[in-house]
């Protein structure tokens, strides 16, 4: 067939293809068929009155490009005037080249049949396939000769060639060959054809995915094989991603959406697009679809798992109708509804977007409802689900109102409602409720609003309760709430937990599982560490129970490296050195706490925590902690036995000096360990504690200076104390807390410091012309409270700045 072709022909050339493609005869073309003007095969022939005959087409428009130029109408060939532009059709003529047409397209349609075919040379399947191109588009009620001549199995088949090429020609003519045509489009869907075009949306080659969704876009005006197209795996994803895609060609791109337009016809392929991020033919049926098809696509976006993105996009575009049919549709449209705001509530930007399309009060109403139309207990459960979604997301609740009479959620009434209904309910709605309880005590504005409800209720003894509920989320979500009501409740909640109830057993055993570290344990942690510290018998009730035991071997665990990272470790690791710290608040009343702290070695343990670099609060809480101990170091210090003055020592005073003991604590003025008396000298604490004053943390550095000042204090060796301080280059830094001026407890505890400080003349007088220092003294002096400016007054007179004689205060002793 080769030899038939026109051996010229380049089938790389679109203008050249349809050149040669005119002119592929099987028989011979006669000079009477072929139009003078035009040169090719006429298919209207026309003579004028000279008898010359030309295609009608061609001499109408030179007739007219005579009258448009004012030239007179002349024959094209002879060039001689004509009287008249009557054209007389040649029907004998016409019926001669249409016979001969079809003779010659016969025989090169079975030309192309022979060369379809995976063994043909490819640049004879290329032309052949150019032909069927040619004699679909030169007219298209023409398309029914490639169905009738079986072609279109054949150029599927070609979709299997090992020719890029071929493989791209077959598409793009299966694509004119279906064009405008039903039946042609169904007979290509028989079989696994459309399955194999869907592969060519994911081929390497741009021009092979281009060709693909070109012909699907084809495919998809016909609403039969819209369902097909979806049914096959991965193809609307991929329709999808190249829709959005940034590196295809804008062709490509738009020919893909339009596909996706088109598969909308059928709801499946809705729902496909939704769960592959192309979620707006979805919400447009929710906005504008029937009934059914609402309720059907609302259950659908309640299934799907979104992004965060997503669900801000949702929220914008049917908050508002899935909030309305929440309202007022039937039990089942309303469970709908409820279900994908469930879903889209669960981030914080979307949820803010819920609650200004008015979804409180509705929400509000649901759970409270009783009688007829009140909601099943299931979806109470999914109402409290988004009630706690919503409130979790730290909008301003006290300016919305939720009730008839204009309560907000946290209007005393609402508060004590949800109280209430906590107490009447299954564990599901409990969890939810109490997570709603957390987010209203989580901001500074409510949580006031939440504790005075609590308080006159009487609710704390239920809420502790569920400290020991079976089920996990709901002793986490209690742990959490009665966390951020410790500051404002932490006496009742110390009484509550106080006894033989078990509430404290159960936080106790949770803070001990040795499993990693959980939520639960890092909530059980920061609720024990918010007790009021000093409450000597809660504390004891915790040395009954070894929970400081437990802490001293889960810090070690963390230290050593024996518990792995996680999100809930720093929170954790913070709240058991909290809840160990304040063993030592109580030590001059509990013995116990003494003997647990030496046995353990609490006070090097502080030592070692003060290092905990990037862990202020673990930093501040050891540094109290070291100031507690050392408190009662003067106390636990040993002092030595001295032998009782003989009788020439009262009779001559030579022999009334004391014997000199070696050994004895310059400080204490005792035998001192870190392990006994939690001595910080003993224990090299000095130079760590004033590592941590030029800390950024203001409380960390008032932490380490009260520590430090125990060094200082009546009832110890102050001179040695400033002594100690020297070597371990302390006065500087402690100069320059007072210089700075950061707070005002810093102000007044380096105050304290440095007035002890400049009892030592020597040191008096080497700072006495420090200007800096002298006018941060007289600051504290006008501005400080009155026991800050009777100190200041005491440390200018040190430094000769006031005159040492009757003073502005009275004297302190």
């Amino acid at each position: 067939m080769a030899e038939n072709w026109d051996g010229n022909y380049d089938p790389g050339s679109q203008s050249d293809e349809s050149y040669h493609l005119e002119r592929m005869h099987i028989e011979p073309i006669y000079d009477a068929f072929v139009c003078p003007l035009t040169k090719q095969v006429m298919r209207d022939p026309v003579t004028l009155e000279n008898g010359q005959t030309f295609d009608r087409e061609s001499i109408e428009k030179w007739f007219k490009e005579c009258r448009e130029s004012g030239r007179k109408l002349v024959c094209p060939l002879t060039l001689k005037e004509l009287r008249s532009t009557d054209l007389k059709p040649s029907i004998a003529l016409r019926n001669t080249i249409e016979e001969w047409t079809s003779r010659n397209e016969a025989a090169q349609l079975d030309m192309a049949c022979r060369s379809l075919n995976l063994t043909s040379p490819e640049s004879d399947v290329l032309l052949a396939m150019k032909y069927v191109q040619h004699i679909c588009q030169k007219n298209r009620s023409s398309r029914h000769i490639a169905r009738s001549a079986g072609l279109i199995p054949m150029i599927i088949d070609m979709l299997k060639s090992s020719s890029r090429k071929v493989r791209c020609r077959a598409l793009e003519t299966l694509r004119i060959v279906v064009e405008e045509n039903d039946e042609n489009k169904e007979i290509l869907a028989e079989g696994d054809t459309v399955r194999t075009i869907v592969k060519f949306l994911s081929h390497e080659q741009s021009k092979e995915r281009e060709e693909a969704v070109s012909l699907l876009f084809e495919l998809s005006k016909s609403e039969a094989l819209c369902e097909k197209i979806g049914s096959i795996n991965g193809a609307i994803l991929m329709l999808v991603g190249m829709a959005s895609s940034q590196s295809e060609n804008v062709l490509t791109v738009e020919k893909a959406d339009k596909t996706l337009e088109n598969l909308e016809k059928c709801e499946n392929n809705v729902r496909q697009m939704a769960e592959n991020s192309r979620l707006q033919p979805l919400l447009t049926q929710i906005l504008e679809g029937p009934p059914e098809t609402k309720l059907s696509m609302a259950t659908f976006l309640g299934e799907l798992v979104l992004n965060n993105d997503i669900k801000v996009f949702v929220a914008r575009t049917v908050g508002s109708s899935l909030i309305n049919i929440m309202k007022s549709g039937n039990m089942q449209s309303r469970e709908a509804a409820l279900k994908a705001l469930n879903q889209i509530s669960s981030y914080e930007a979307s949820s803010k977007v819920l609650i200004e399309a008015g979804i409180l009060p509705p929400l509000v109403k649901d759970l409270f409802a009783v009688g007829a139309n009140q909601l099943p207990m299931r979806l109470k459960e999914v109402s409290a689900t988004i009630l706690a979604n919503v409130v979790n997301s730290g909008y301003d609740f006290d300016s919305i109102s939720v009730g008839p009479d204009h309560q907000t959620l946290v209007s005393e009434d609402i508060v004590c409602s949800l109280l209430h209904l906590i107490s009447n309910t299954g564990p599901a709605i409990e969890c939810k409720l109490l997570q709603v309880l957390f987010g209203l005590t989580s901001s500074p504005s409510t949580v006031l609003n939440v504790v005075a409800a609590i308080k006159s209720s009487g609710a704390i003894i239920s809420l502790v309760q569920f400290i020991e509920a079976p089920q996990k989320d709901l002793r986490v979500a209690s742990v959490k709430l009665l966390q951020n009501l410790s500051p404002n409740m932490g006496q009742e909640l110390a009484d509550a937990l106080r006894g033989s109830v078990g509430q404290l057993g159960s936080l106790i055993k949770v803070m001990s599982e040795n499993m990693g570290i959980t939520e639960e344990q890092a909530a059980a942690v920061g609720l024990l560490a918010d007790l009021p510290e000093r409450d000597l018998g809660l504390t004891r009730q915790m040395l009954d129970e070894d929970a400081f035991q437990i802490v001293i071997s889960r810090v070690h665990s963390i230290r050593q490296g024996e518990i792995k990272g996680g999100r809930f470790v720093t929170p954790f690791l913070v709240g058991l050195v909290r809840v160990l710290a304040r063993v030592t608040f109580v030590l001059a009343d509990e013995p116990s706490a003494i003997e647990l702290c030496r046995k353990n070695h609490i006070a090097a343990l502080f030592i070692e925590l003060l290092q905990s670099n990037g862990l202020e609060n673990v930093q501040m809480n050891s540094a109290m902690a070291l100031e507690n101990l050392s408190q009662e170091s003067k106390n636990l210090t040993k002092l030595p036995d001295l032998p009782t003055p003989g009788f020439c020592a009262s009779v001559f005073s030579c022999f009334s000096k004391q014997p000199v003991i070696s050994g004895l604590c310059r400080i204490h003025r005792g035998t001192c360990s870190l392990r006994e008396s939690f001595c910080l000298l003993e224990g090299q604490a000095v130079e760590k504690l004033v590592a941590l004053l030029d800390h950024t943390n203001e409380k960390v550095v008032e932490a380490a200076l009260a520590a430090l000042s125990t060094i200082l204090d009546d009832g110890v060796d102050i001179e040695q104390g400033v002594m100690v301080l020297c070597e371990a280059e302390g006065i500087r830094p402690i100069l320059d807390v007072l210089l700075e001026k950061r707070t005002d407890n810093l102000r007044r505890r380096a105050v304290w410091v440095v007035e002890r400080i400049l009892r030592s003349e020597e040191i008096a007088y080497e700072v006495s012309g420090d200007p800096n220092l002298s006018t941060a003294l007289v600051d504290a002096f006008q501005h400080g409270d009155y026991r800050t400016r009777q100190i200041a007054e005491r440390a200018l007179k040190h430094v000769d700045r006031l005159p040492n004689f009757s003073g502005v205060f009275p004297n302190m002793g």
